[in-house]
């Protein structure tokens, strides 16, 4: 065996100890595929939930607590570190683990600004040349509602504008606008409120754009890119994308609407212009980048970019895949992505339905005992990731807005659909709901196309 192969070989058999870094049902998906691997020892997740606990050992350690990771990790002389949330990324965890000789996927602090500032985002996408929504940058509600007044003169005028505050918000930031109150009322939200905390000490108003929106994610060392199989998330709150932005409420994968020529074109006009752009500004972007696009009549345009596996966008993606999750993590880390091959997926699609708490995304109790999860679990092509749950005397209790994210393999998106919903009318506790619609608009658009020909 030649040398480099030899070399190559020894690494991909190297055993390995893991640390997942969250609490979300993202961080429960990544938990149980890498728990699949057969170079695993011994996996942990920090602080976890009450699915991560079926599948590692949780830890008592906030996602935020920075010193206490590294701490952690160099105590358990951890191999890799798998940073699922924002949050640490945002505060420098991979960076403060580097220090330390620790190995961890996820993009530096400052490669994490891309979802972090909203605005330094847009900035960047200008440089770049990749094609977004026109918006200005404001620092006060103030001169942002003056712009909108001045834009709009008349009280009833129609503004259909995006009005986002420029920090992490958990996917709530975001307010869309079809009235001129309704942009005043978000700025007001955003900047004189503090709805969303120093998220809104700047905020950004930009066109809003029309169109399927769809995500494309990517797992990059910087010089390589492995884009992964298209998926639609649903961000509003209500059957039919209404009512307020949340978290997600549910994904699906692969989506009929993004073709093989798409992803050529997202590739080549908007994905690799930004990750070299992130090198020559030397803030070279290593992880997960995951690109938010409306396809517009005029192409894909960037909504946002987030710079870790979304959540519930996970969920589905893994539950297709069917390589190694560790040999790609560990690749990426170690800037040798065109050194593996490329990986293999289920051709079944998959769908998640997120069961949520009764209130969310505004204010909502806690403590509700869960039953039905092992009916759930039982039922074919089934996997239940927990999100927002935790073991409250050898009981499953709700911990969180967004609780579960059940989410099932199919032959098609039609049937991945009833075997989830089948699995979500296992499962009960007070007040629990979900949307009702989730893969909907694909299966509408998958079956007039099929009529077209």
């Amino acid at each position: 065996m030649p040398p480099f192969r030899e070399f190559l070989r020894s690494v991909l058999e190297r055993k390995m100890k893991v640390l997942v870094v969250g609490n979300g049902g993202r961080e429960h998906a990544l938990a149980w595929k890498i728990r699949q691997s057969p170079r695993l020892t011994r996996l942990w997740v920090a602080p976890g939930n009450a699915g991560t606990a079926l599948e590692a050992e949780n830890v008592p350690i906030a996602a935020d607590d920075i010193a206490g990771l590294v701490a952690f990790a160099k105590k358990e002389s951890v191999d890799l570190v798998v940073v699922g949330p924002e949050v640490p990324l945002s505060l420098g965890l991979v960076d403060a683990l580097a220090k330390e000789k620790i190995r961890a996927f996820g993009p530096s602090r400052a490669a994490a600004q891309l979802e972090g500032s909203k605005v330094f985002c847009k900035l960047l996408l200008r440089q770049a040349d990749v094609p977004t929504a026109e918006y200005q940058a404001f620092r006060d509600a103030d001169s942002a509602m003056r712009y909108i007044k001045a834009r709009y003169p008349n009280e009833r005028d129609k503004a259909p504008v995006v009005v986002k505050a420029d920090g992490l918000a958990s996917g709530k930031g975001v307010i869309v606008c079809s009235r001129r109150d309704d942009a005043l009322e978000a700025i007001d939200r955003i900047a004189r409120k503090n709805e969303f905390g120093k998220a809104g000490s700047q905020l950004i108003i930009e066109e809003r754009l029309e169109g399927p929106e769809v995500s494309v994610l990517v797992i990059t060392d910087g010089k390589t890119i492995l884009t992964l199989p298209a998926a639609q998330d649903h961000k509003a709150a209500f059957d039919g994308d209404k009512g307020p932005n949340t978290g997600g409420m549910g994904a699906y994968s692969p989506t009929p609407v993004v073709n093989p020529e798409m992803i050529e074109t997202i590739e080549d006009h908007i994905l690799v212009p930004t990750i070299h752009t992130m090198k020559r500004n030397r803030k070279p972007f290593r992880g997960l980048l995951y690109a938010g696009l409306m396809l517009t009549q005029t192409g894909p345009k960037v909504l946002e970019y987030n710079v870790r596996f979304g959540d519930p966008e996970c969920q589905p993606l893994l539950m297709r895949l069917q390589s190694d999750l560790l040999d790609i993590l560990e690749a990426t880390v170690d800037g040798r992505l065109d050194e593996i091959d490329a990986p293999t997926w289920d051709p079944r699609p998959a769908i998640c339905v997120v069961m949520a708490s009764q209130g969310y995304p505004g204010e909502y109790e806690t403590g509700r005992v869960i039953t039905g999860l092992d009916d759930a679990a039982a039922i074919p092509d089934v996997k239940v990731f927990h999100a927002g749950t935790k073991l409250v005397d050898g009981q499953v209790t709700t911990d969180g807005g967004r609780v579960l994210g059940v989410t099932a393999l199919g032959t098609s998106l039609a049937a991945a659909k009833l075997q989830a919903y089948t699995a979500v009318q296992a499962i009960r506790w007070p007040g629990a709901w979900c949307r009702k619609d989730i893969s909907d608009k694909a299966i509408k658009y998958t079956m007039e196309n099929a009529q077209m020909f």
